[in-house]
């Protein structure tokens, strides 16, 4: 499955939750998560998508170091299923068929 497959599947369950679910773009910033989402009760995820075989680029690596260190929840999900995964976490009440 495509990344951008996966991330609108990401962004309509997040929706459907009643969550946000942000574009994160930072200008002069390569390398940022993906997404930013925030969950009705204010919990904030920053979450980069990968294929099942998508690999972080040095950048990448970088930034999520940089942002964990400053006390940042920040995701790297793999595919599909790992999606599913992070959506019931984070909406335990959610049911998330393919």
């Amino acid at each position: 499955m495509r990344e951008s497959s996966i991330e609108s599947y990401l962004v309509r369950k997040v929706k459907e939750h009643g969550g946000l679910c942000y574009k994160f773009v930072s200008p002069g910033n390569p390398g940022v998560p993906d997404r930013i989402i925030i969950t009705p009760t204010g919990k904030t995820v920053y979450v980069e998508l990968k294929t099942e075989i998508g690999r972080l680029a040095k950048v990448q690596k970088w930034q999520r170091s940089e942002m964990e260190k400053r006390g940042a929840d920040v995701r790297v999900l793999y595919g599909l299923d790992a999606v599913k995964d992070f959506l019931r976490e984070v909406f335990t009440d959610a049911v998330h068929p393919a």
